[in-house]
């Protein structure tokens, strides 16, 4: 597992695994050579595509974390990757979860462009969308494929800072809840954690009517087992909620206050805190003023300690807006708000003590396991309901280094290269013996692993 010491196994035993610097060139060559060609292989001319199979559109923050690897070797294509996704964008601001590509058969994908029915709304792009959003990771993105452009980054930064401006302004005006001003999920969809346990009392006041499936067929069980997917009923909960957000017409002042769901997530608000931080950087590199979008990471980062951090709990706590609980799961997006510089030390320590206990055994197992080890409901293989993903793993790995943690940050990029290098670029991996599982060739794994790779050189 982590920094090379060995992960126990599933039967308690222990799996030793190799630190990228104790591996041979010719094995990360070849890893970057596969990576770099799945990224080929995924890009449909504008952008790349998650998986040809499962995923065959433009998915909005899996194509922030494919340019962070596009920008180490091709940065022009990472900056088109951005501002493809930028030509979606909203009037209001929004950057829809995702960008349907016209020549691809809409339904190879469902819900596709004909559920959504984005063209029926006042404002929408020129192609066709998704109503929902993912997290804002893209101003982070956006500064480091600036970074790898070079001389060509100013340029770049100029033209997607007022589409990220936008985007931060939608969050503000159009998705924030109670006095602090943090912005609410609507959809567990717009987590990016789908099924997380985390969401499954707000979810199951939804009802789940089974009865759609015969309006609507599931694609994603063609392509993946369904012991690796969310249930039929959770899927019949998904499509319930996402059809009362377009029958009102993706009115937010409605779904705030009347939607049956809505939930403040630690890591969305997290990662919007990071990207004003980002946008400081931006604007600065334009020749605009950063302090606004200073002054704003702050708030948000006082806003998410105050409100969602447990002490109790040692993680971030998800907050239920129709009931005004919190939620007790504890989950990746609770450890996530460590990319935050400003967060308080009797914070951050904590967060690390979670990270090594039990509950996540981070340095014994591989890479940060998606759910709280210890729990009942922790599935191994089930999506987001226990496996390891490659971008929250790195995102708390760069959280780790960022307060000091280096070692442990060290293991968990070597956890990536370990997972990769023995399953291949899964879309996420069994946190106990590192098998593979979801889609393959999936290109924020190639792309965080090109990533790790680069940055290590």
């Amino acid at each position: 597992g982590a920094a090379g010491v060995g992960a126990a196994d599933a039967s308690g035993g222990v799996v030793v695994t190799t630190r990228l610097a104790d591996r041979p060139a010719t094995e990360t060559d070849g890893l970057l050579r596969d990576a770099v060609h799945v990224l080929i292989d995924n890009w449909h001319g504008h952008s790349t595509v998650p998986s040809r199979d499962l995923y065959p559109h433009q998915w909005s923050w899996d194509s922030a974390f494919i340019a962070l690897g596009l920008r180490r070797w091709a940065p022009k294509r990472a900056a088109t990757e951005l501002l493809s996704l930028f030509g979606a964008q909203w009037s209001d601001g929004r950057i829809p979860h995702i960008a349907f590509n016209p020549a691809v058969d809409p339904d190879a994908y469902f819900p596709g462009p004909t559920f959504w029915r984005s063209a029926d709304v006042v404002g929408h792009p020129p192609i066709d969308t998704s109503g929902i959003i993912q997290p804002p990771v893209h101003a982070t993105a956006a500064v480091a494929v600036a970074d790898g452009l070079g001389e060509d980054g100013a340029a770049f930064a100029r033209r997607a800072y007022p589409c990220l401006v936008a985007q931060h302004d939608y969050l503000r005006r159009r998705r924030s809840v109670g006095p602090a001003g943090l912005a609410a999920v609507v959809h567990p969809w717009e987590t990016g954690m789908d099924n997380s346990p985390a969401w499954d009392t707000p979810l199951h006041a939804v009802p789940a009517d089974l009865s759609l499936f015969d309006t609507y067929t599931r694609r994603d069980l063609e392509h993946a087992g369904t012991g690796e997917r969310p249930t039929d009923e959770d899927y019949a909960r998904y499509i319930r909620l996402a059809l009362a957000y377009r029958d009102h017409g993706y009115d937010d002042d409605w779904v705030r206050a009347e939607g049956a769901f809505c939930v403040v997530d630690p890591t969305f608000n997290a990662l919007w805190a990071r990207a004003e931080i980002s946008l400081a950087d931006l604007a600065e590199r334009i020749g605009a003023d950063p302090s606004g979008h200073r002054a704003e990471a702050a708030r948000l980062t006082r806003a998410l300690v105050d409100q969602l951090w447990s002490a109790e709990a040692g993680v971030f706590l998800a907050r239920d807006v129709r009931t005004g609980h919190r939620l007790s799961e504890r989950t990746v997006s609770g450890l996530i708000p460590l990319v935050l510089p400003d967060l308080p030390a009797e914070v951050v320590g904590p967060v690390h003590d979670t990270l090594s206990s039990d509950r996540f055994r981070v340095g014994r197992v591989y890479g940060v396991p998606s759910f709280d080890l210890t729990d009942p409901r922790h599935d191994p293989q089930r999506y987001w309901r226990g496996p390891s993903w490659l971008n929250t793993t790195w995102l708390v790995a760069q959280g780790l280094r960022q307060h000091g943690y280096t070692d442990l940050a060290t293991g968990l990029e070597d956890d990536i290269v370990a997972l990769t290098a023995q399953s291949g670029l899964r879309e996420y991996f069994h946190p106990l013996t590192g098998t593979g599982h979801g889609t393959d060739r999936f290109s924020w794994s190639a792309a965080l692993l090109i990533e790790v790779l680069l940055s290590r050189r």
